[in-house]
């Protein structure tokens, strides 16, 4: 087996802990070592049909979970794919997927439920096996690893916010490299309790799924649907499974803070680390987390705001254990006065990593005392290159198509460098402008776009909300005024959209890219 297979495989059987699972009726127990045997099930049957590519979309149960380690086992390429939306159509979803799975070149399909039955529906020649039958318990021969690997891992979907979605190509050393420079970062050992809700199609998932299976440690693992039914479910389950080990989106961090005063009976004491990334951090929003949950005997040092990115497997940059939240704070200067920009600290480089700053000709504005420009990665972890595409130089140096400086205690992302707003001459990040946005009552928090609109009859800043209150030119004139006060800069539109309207990737990132050229047809 590939070193990643043979390291999972050595971790399960020795584990003496759990694989704890939410499914009907509750929270399931799996030791290790059965998960071990569901996935030898899994790549025996792999290794009947020929596959070098798999396929995975399901929600998380066990035998969906031992489904991953059991396509590596196989030496086979896995590529978990999403489920379809609230309100999707279910037909159209199938199709779509399968088409996907014949553009990454899928030789087999493994699924469960009513995702299995409809694409199983879609009449396309592609096998699609119902993982349920094939990851069970027992085994009644002995799995033989394959003779020869395939050269890939996983194939990880982009979030494509700002442009069409690709697949990064990851080598077993290169998935394996970040792993184990993410444990050593933050010291994991097999007496550490992880919980999750995080999509496994989704890099920050699965990493987190591998770093606790790696670990020998208890993991509790639920549907991303169930945080979506009920947010709240997040800290109960924290508090249940006495985790130590947490990962989620700033999203989920803002929420729980937000609403934090209404909750009660917690015990967040015995939580160490506390990932948020994925989406530009809100350091007030973080903050109000950590007071709210202080009460539950949360530690604040406990919080890890971080950077990572699809083409280095996840993980890029970690704060040193029990540094907590850290703000960098920049004081800026306009023709109308002077504001403080925020931004939060994301840490150091992990093992293996390298991170640096390559200024930008497009930057008209500079921080001082901060070498500002374009981040730019290399190092173990790496992919290979996007599928269909050149490779990827080894050694050399990715262009992120981030913008950022550091400071003494680490990295600060600033935003995407396509997304970059300029207005009268200043560089303006969306993330701060839609921070101040969300403030005002009745626009859906982690539902608001800035862009800025070139080709509009009114060019500059815009800002397009979801909006859901009674008063909108009493909630547009507030906007206008706290971006105006805290952001130095006034939009020349404000645009509300109802519930649900805004487009978003498959893992729930907003694409302001494709808001700012509707806004720009609207406006023509």
């Amino acid at each position: 087996m590939n070193p990643l297979a043979s390291a999972l495989a050595d971790a399960m059987t020795s584990s003496g802990h759990d694989l704890v699972v939410l499914g009907d009726g509750g929270w399931h127990r799996h030791p290790w070592p059965e998960v071990h045997q569901r996935a030898e099930n899994v790549a025996g049957r792999i290794g009947d049909e020929a596959a070098t590519v798999v396929v995975l979309v399901g929600e998380p149960t066990v035998e969906f979970i031992a489904a991953i380690p059991g396509t590596l086992y196989a030496g086979a390429a896995l590529s978990i794919l999403p489920g379809p939306v609230r309100g999707a159509d279910l037909a159209h979803w199938a199709q779509s997927t399968m088409q996907r799975c014949a553009g990454i070149g899928a030789g087999l399909v493994l699924s469960h439920g009513e995702h299995l039955d409809a694409l199983r529906a879609t009449g396309d020649p592609l096998p699609v096996l119902d993982v349920t039958r094939l990851a069970h318990p027992q085994r009644s021969a002995t799995f033989t690893p394959p003779g020869v690997d395939g050269p890939f891992a996983v194939l990880q979907g982009t979030a494509g916010s700002t442009g069409s979605p690709r697949t990064a190509q990851l080598a077993p050393e290169a998935v394996l490299a970040n792993l184990r420079g993410l444990q050593t970062r933050i010291d994991t050992s097999a007496a550490d309790v992880g919980c999750s809700w995080l999509p496994l199609y989704h890099d920050m998932g699965l990493t987190f799924l591998f770093t606790c299976t790696l670990s020998g440690m208890e993991l509790w693992q639920a549907p991303t649907s169930a945080f979506a039914a009920s947010p709240f479910s997040w800290v109960q389950w924290l508090t249940d499974s006495r985790a130590t080990m947490t990962a989620a989106p700033n999203m989920a961090f803002g929420l729980i803070g937000k609403y934090g005063s209404r909750l009660a009976d917690l015990d967040l004491g015995a939580l160490r680390f506390a990932l948020n990334g994925g989406e530009p951090v809100d350091c007030d929003g973080t903050r109000r987390f950590a007071t709210e949950m202080a009460r539950f005997g949360f530690d604040a040092a406990a919080l890890s705001p971080s950077y990572g990115l699809a083409e280095s497997n996840c993980a890029v940059t970690v704060p040193v254990l029990g540094s907590g939240l850290q703000v960098d704070e920049v004081e800026i200067s306009t023709d109308d006065g002077r504001y403080l920009r925020k931004h939060a600290v994301v840490g150091e480089a992990i093992p293996g990593v390298q991170v640096r700053i390559v200024p930008v000709d497009a930057s008209t504005e500079q921080v001082d005392g901060r070498e500002f420009g374009e981040i730019e990665v290399r190092g173990s972890s790496m992919m290979t290159g996007y599928l269909g595409e050149a490779p990827l130089t080894p050694g050399s140096w990715f262009p992120t198509g981030d913008l950022g400086y550091f400071v003494d205690s680490g990295l600060v992302v600033c935003g995407r460098a396509k997304e970059l707003i300029t207005v009268a001459g200043r560089n303006i990040f969306p993330a701060e402008v839609e921070r101040v946005a969300a403030q005002v009552k009745g626009v859906r928090e982690g539902a608001v776009v800035a862009v800025g609109t070139d080709g509009a009859v009114r060019p500059g800043l815009v800002i397009a909300a979801e909006f859901r209150g009674t008063d909108e030119p009493a909630a547009r004139s507030e906007l206008v005024q706290r971006v105006a006060s805290e952001c130095g800069v006034v939009p020349s539109n404000v645009v509300f959209l109802e519930p649900g309207t805004l487009p978003r990737t498959s893992s729930g990132k907003l694409r302001r890219l494709e808001v700012k050229r509707n806004l720009e047809e609207v406006s023509r």
